[in-house]
């Protein structure tokens, strides 16, 4: 192969085992790999340890490291928009956000103007002929928060690790004596590290002191917040809560932003927040292929990270609005979150914000 044959990619370290296993394989196949830590908003600290251990390992693969500064730009489009949607009583996902406008939004923008040939990522999804499918490794597939991508960018982008377990990518960091190979995988919301949510919201979001119904519209309880509350959430530090005769914890099954009042139920198995038919807005298809007019079409749907995919039919009666209506009801469906649908075979197909 010649040189000017040798493609060149840009790896997104961001100090992971994922990430590292990723650039090491695309190494071994051949490519001109570049490892990039991404640098955004951060609240504990951990983006700098993150920083070290990329760059680190960028030092152990003998590659080329920089680091993309796109922290103003993180604040405005994945933070804020965090900040305003728990303000408006939803559940957003900042991390689908993360994804849309930073990773595959500005890093590839850069890239792309830089001259390389791809980005890649230490995402668990797999890519083939442009089409998304759910990863190899089902508890780690990643294909929930990638739906907003577009066949425009897939033609730019690698996901090394999607055909591998996670087992298996640590075994291979392991060989390699890759520093992050037992580093452990991190949880919630990636830039607030260790800070508790309800902490960051309230920095911004003001305590307003508000009753707690059960199902039945009597008052249990008082809160200081619809916004700090999801649907689903398991009914936690709230004041004067009175147990009806059962044992069984408290989940919030009901929000009213204008009132502040914050309706909960005893168990998992209340109807309120149970459905069969969502709306979905801002829809976005991966793949142009599947269209949607004036039809119904079977899909396979899920309302939530990891959730066990259902059976669904997605249709579109005017053009911009969809709706997405199961086969059984599906608990805890949170305004704001993304549904995501895929058809029988794995491919992902889109998703949309539940409105």
């Amino acid at each position: 192969m010649s040189k000017k044959d040798i493609k060149k990619v840009f790896v997104g370290l961001s100090g992971g085992v994922d990430s590292s296993v990723a650039a090491l394989l695309l190494q071994k196949e051949g490519y001109d790999v570049t490892g990039i830590f991404i640098h955004s908003y951060n609240v504990d600290g951990c983006a700098e340890r993150d920083a070290d251990d990329a760059r680190r390992v960028a030092a152990q693969l003998d590659i080329p490291f920089y680091t993309f500064d796109f922290e103003k730009e993180y604040w405005e489009r994945v933070v804020q928009y965090m900040i305003d949607g728990y303000a408006r009583g939803i559940t957003p996902n900042p991390d689908i956000m993360c994804n849309k406008e930073i990773k595959f939004g500005l890093f590839l923008k850069k890239a792309l103007e830089m001259g390389v040939d791809y980005i890649a990522t230490g995402h668990y999804i797999r890519l083939q002929n442009k089409r998304l499918y759910i990863a190899k490794d089902k508890n780690k597939d990643q294909s929930y928060f990638l739906w907003t991508l577009t066949q425009e960018q897939l033609q730019y982008c690698l996901f090394p690790v999607g055909d591998y377990l996670k087992s298996e990518v640590r075994d291979i960091a392991r060989e390699a004596r890759l520093l992050t190979a037992e580093k452990k995988d991190s949880q919630g919301i990636c830039f607030l590290g260790q800070i508790h949510l309800r902490n960051f919201l309230q920095k911004y979001i003001p305590l307003r002191s508000g009753s707690v119904v059960n199902e039945n519209g009597e008052n249990i309880g008082t809160h200081e917040g619809v916004q700090f509350y999801t649907i689903g959430q398991r009914h936690i530090g709230v004041g004067n809560l009175a147990h009806g005769s059962s044992s069984q914890p408290h989940y919030v099954v009901g929000k009213d932003i204008h009132t502040n009042t914050l309706t909960v139920a005893e168990g998992r198995d209340s109807v309120i927040a149970s459905k069969k038919e969502i709306e979905l807005r801002d829809v976005s298809f991966v793949n142009r292929e599947f269209e949607i007019e004036n039809k119904e079409i079977p899909i396979m749907a899920r309302i939530r990270y990891r959730q066990p995919l259902a059976k669904a039919v997605i249709y579109s009666s005017t053009p911009g609005t969809y709706n997405l209506t199961f086969e059984e009801s599906q608990k805890f469906v949170a305004p704001g979150q993304s549904a995501v649908f895929y058809s029988r075979e794995g491919e992902l197909l889109g998703g949309g914000i539940i409105v």
